[in-house]
This record gives C-alpha cells, structure tokens and sequence, in this order.
C-alpha cells in the first residue's frame, strides 16, 4: 500500500523563512533546522500509517477524517491548519483522506465528515463530528488538550 512509505513535508519556517523536512513520524517535535523554531506539523495518514504516525505520537494528535468532494471539509481545513501553526510543538495535525482509508473510516466509526478525533497516548480523548465555525474550533482543540 503506498501510504506505507513515510513521506516528509516541506514546511516554512514562520520566523526565518527557511524550507524545512518534516517527517510524518518522528520522537519529538520538528524544529526549524535553522533557528529552532516550533513548526506546524501537518502530515498526511491512510490506513497501513495509521498506526505509526498517529497512535505511537509523542504529543496529541488532531485527525481530520476528510474527502476532497466535500465542502464543509475544505472549509475546516484551513482553520485547523492554522490552530496546527498556533499549537506548533505542541500538537500535531494528521489528515486522512476516507476515500482512500476505508479501514480507518470504519474502524473509527465515521459517517460523516469532517469528523475530528484528538488522540492522547494512542487513544481517541474527544470527538468532534462535523463542521464547526471556525471561532469554535480552537476552543474545541484547547479543551480537547486537557
């Protein structure tokens, strides 16, 4: 299955503009190669990574179980994007695509989308089924962190 190669992200730094491998898993938290600052971790799952990029995380993660067909989905996206950027360091932010994660959709029981799931340790700690206004979602995520 492809998803089972691990492909790493270029992220730009915020604070030195510098470009930046992210890699999907990883102990700890990525940092700017150049002045050490936090980055977003923003990484693509699917069914055969699941397991290492989400469940054996360091930090929690925010999954967003997403399609490209669907609008409110794309609507969500950036939104979390951007509280991934806030939180840099301090969580990470995993899509999955349930298009192409059938075992992870009905795995986690989704039927509808976007559904968020925070997970802490492996486990899902809350859920979150369906768009929300973006002013909530931050709120949501902070609450979700305990």
């Amino acid at each position: 299955m492809a998803d089972r190669i691990l492909q790493a992200e270029i992220i730009q730094c915020a604070n030195c503009d510098k470009k930046n491998r992210v890699p999907a898993a990883a102990d700890g938290t990525p940092r700017c190669g150049n002045c050490r600052t936090p980055l977003p971790w923003i990484v693509d799952a699917g069914d055969g990574s699941f397991g290492e990029v989400v469940e054996r995380a360091r930090v929690p993660v925010l999954v967003d179980f997403w399609a490209p067909w669907c609008g409110p989905c794309r609507l969500v996206s950036p939104a979390l994007e951007h509280i991934a950027a806030d939180l840099a360091g301090r969580i990470k932010l995993v899509k999955v695509n349930v298009d192409t994660a059938p075992v992870l959709q009905q795995r986690f029981f989704v039927q509808s989308i976007p559904t968020l799931m925070m997970f802490r340790d492996g486990q899902v700690a809350a859920s979150q089924i369906g768009a929300a206004p973006a002013s909530q979602l931050p709120v949501w995520v902070n609450q979700s962190l305990g």
